[in-house]
């Protein structure tokens, strides 16, 4: 079983949960401006995060407001990197002003699930992250290119699991556009955590067990029970002895 394990929320998107999740949560993604947020948010994010002692990360993404940053795009090379890396800087700009240390970078949506299976844009991910913050650490899933990359250019990695999604077979999230893609409801959110943090597994969509060994664990911090489930969720670890901390 794991003995600690760190639950985080991606933040800064306009939702409104994002003060209740901060009293809950002990890291936070901070979305820097490609699919949303703006240094106003930015700024409210970084100062919940510093004043809850919340270790806060850059949550970048493909530039695509429209969709959320969850549609697929063909971006990838320099012209990815030029746009990932203005976010991460525009969000440490704010946070060395402020004297919050950015501990991690997360990729968002549909960045995050491409990078996993791409070995191109994980490098771009991590060309950014070392040349922007060197010292911070990756976050993505488990058994990935991400993963991959991190490992080889021994960057720190946070592998990374979801209270609210729905696995398949294969390892991947299954599309947030299929029918039973999330899981809703405080006490369901918080048994497929309990299953990562106790026996490193989850049920998949198919029914299956799938091997899931994870860091943290994530809650979406746009679904509508995101601060109830946080709440369900720590306290079920919590009850099960497992320490609520930040990787970082």
């Amino acid at each position: 079983m794991t003995t600690q394990i760190d639950l985080n929320a991606d933040l800064g998107e306009g939702c409104a949960f994002d003060a209740d999740l901060m009293s809950v949560v002990t890291s936070c993604n901070i979305a820097c401006g490609g699919h949303a947020g703006d240094d106003a948010s930015m700024r409210t994010a970084l100062q919940l995060a510093k004043t809850n002692q919340v270790a806060a990360g850059a949550h970048p993404s493909f530039p695509d407001r429209e969709n959320f940053g969850r549609a697929k795009s063909d971006l990838s090379g320099a012209a990815l990197e030029e746009a990932l890396r203005t976010q991460v800087e525009d969000i440490k700009r704010l946070a060395d002003t402020m004297q919050v240390t950015l501990t991690h970078l997360k990729p968002h949506g549909a960045l995050y699930n491409m990078a996993a299976r791409d070995a191109g844009l994980s490098a771009s991910l991590l060309n950014v992250l070392q040349s922007v913050l060197p010292q911070a650490s990756l976050v993505g899933p488990p058994n990935s290119e991400l993963q991959r990359a991190a490992t080889a250019r021994r960057v720190n990695y946070v592998a990374e699991g979801f209270a609210d999604r729905v696995y398949q077979a294969d390892g991947q999230l299954r599309d947030r556009s299929k029918q039973g893609a999330m899981i809703h409801g405080s006490s369901a959110q918080a048994k497929q955590a309990l299953s990562m943090a106790s026996e490193c597994k989850v049920q998949t969509f198919e029914g299956e067990i799938l091997p899931l060994p994870v860091d943290t664990i994530c809650v979406h911090g746009d679904t509508p029970d995101a601060f109830s489930a946080a709440r369900a969720i720590r306290s079920s670890l919590e009850q099960l002895g497992v320490k609520l901390c930040a990787p970082y």
